[in-house]
């Protein structure tokens, strides 16, 4: 055995939780992403999906997505920088940038290309990126391929914020990148505040919006709409793979930063443009999102329900105030096994365990999706009061 193959076999961790019937990951799904999903040839109830408009399986986003293949085949054969652009990826950009109130817009593969690309690319060795410790690993990955000095501060702690601020050269560029929605916490960033203190340092502000579309602002256009604040803000990135029911991201801002980032982003010049079928199913999801507004309301209504009920069991539910719901569980081994018993009891739920958190951080992420009923919601509530009581959690 080589000496990598030698170093990477020492890593059982994973198969320590296998044998103890634990496992929780790679967990296949033998039909579409709705809130029942076809699991071993049983119905589960889904509680861990990103799909927070529920729209991957609407009719008239899979009919889009086929007629872009009869039209324009299954790939690109090429990066956007050469021959894989097509008109509908430019009709999407300005359909994007006109959606979130940019000037222009760029589209990516991936989410976390986008990231990786943009956050990489904007700032120098003599400049500054300020991340909230809690940003999502693409922004962390591409902080890590800048040559900038790269500065954290605490969680939504705006006195941290600022203590970061007072320390950056003031002729320097500083760009604070945030999420909109956190991921596992579900609390929404303190725009208003960190747009005050932008102000006061001369520095720019990138939102990730990738929790954000679909779920805050008018018709869900995403963290900058919601607080009213989308002129105070540099840059929107936001992904398909969630509300938007596709694969892909894109990144808003004015002509410039767009032009800028079109000749110097690498994982844009790079990568094989997004598929046909991807764009063409954000365009109609897109569609669906701004005359469907009772979508939202619905999404925001069985929130509202769940949260209520999982504080009145007891559950200690963070900071969250938005369709990610963490439920604290404070044991990496019973979050595995509360997991593993729900699906046996037919709910599928996240968890979030150590290294990824701190081992007394250990969590539940439970998600909702507008297609969400508020029967199917009580079903999970009672199930899972059922299993953490029998577990000791609660």
């Amino acid at each position: 055995m080589r000496l990598l193959q030698s170093k990477l076999a020492l890593y059982d961790a994973p198969q320590k939780v296998m044998a103890a019937g634990i496992y929780p990951y790679f967990r296949a799904i033998e039909s579409d992403q709705d809130t029942e999903v076809i699991m071993d040839g049983k119905k589960v109830l889904m509680f861990g999906s990103n799909s927070y408009l529920g729209l991957t399986n609407h009719p008239k986003i899979k009919e889009a997505a086929k007629q872009a293949i009869d039209k324009y085949g299954t790939g690109c054969a090429g990066s956007r920088f050469l021959n894989g652009t097509l008109d509908l990826h430019i009709q999407l950009e300005d359909r994007l940038a006109k959606y979130v109130g940019m000037e222009g817009a760029l589209c990516y593969s991936t989410g976390f290309q986008v990231n990786v690309g943009v956050v990489s690319a904007l700032t120098d060795r003599n400049d500054y990126l300020i991340l909230d410790e809690l940003d999502h690993a693409s922004i962390i990955e591409g902080s890590r391929l800048s040559f900038s000095k790269v500065l954290k501060y605490a969680h939504n702690d705006m006195a941290s914020l600022e203590s970061k601020l007072k320390i950056c050269d003031s002729d320097r560029v500083k760009l604070i990148v945030i999420d909109g929605i956190f991921s596992m916490e579900g609390d929404i960033a303190k725009l208003p505040e960190i747009v005050k203190l932008a102000d006061k340092y001369r520095a720019s502000i990138m939102i990730d919006d990738a929790h954000s579309l679909g779920v805050i602002g008018v018709k869900g256009a995403g963290t900058a709409s919601h607080f009213g604040l989308t002129d105070k803000v540099d840059l929107i990135m936001g992904t398909f793979s969630k509300s938007l029911a596709s694969l892909g991201g894109f990144i808003a801002s004015d002509k410039e930063t767009i032009n800028y980032l079109k000749h110097n982003s690498r994982s844009l010049i790079f990568s094989a443009s997004m598929t046909p079928s991807s764009a063409a199913a954000v365009l109609a999801a897109l569609e669906i999102m701004e005359s469907e507004p009772e979508r939202i309301k619905h999404l925001w209504d069985v929130t509202n329900f769940a949260l209520k009920g999982f504080k009145e069991m007891g559950y200690n539910t963070g900071v969250s105030e938005t369709p990610i719901i963490p439920l604290f569980i404070g044991n990496d081994i019973k979050a595995l096994q509360l997991t593993h018993m729900l699906l046996e009891d037919g709910v599928f739920v996240n968890p979030v365990v150590s290294p990824a958190v701190p081992k007394e951080d250990s969590l539940i992420r439970f998600s909702l999706m507008a297609t969400h009923t508020i029967s199917q919601v009580q079903i999970a509530l009672e199930k899972i009061q059922k299993a953490s009581k029998k577990l000791g959690i609660l």
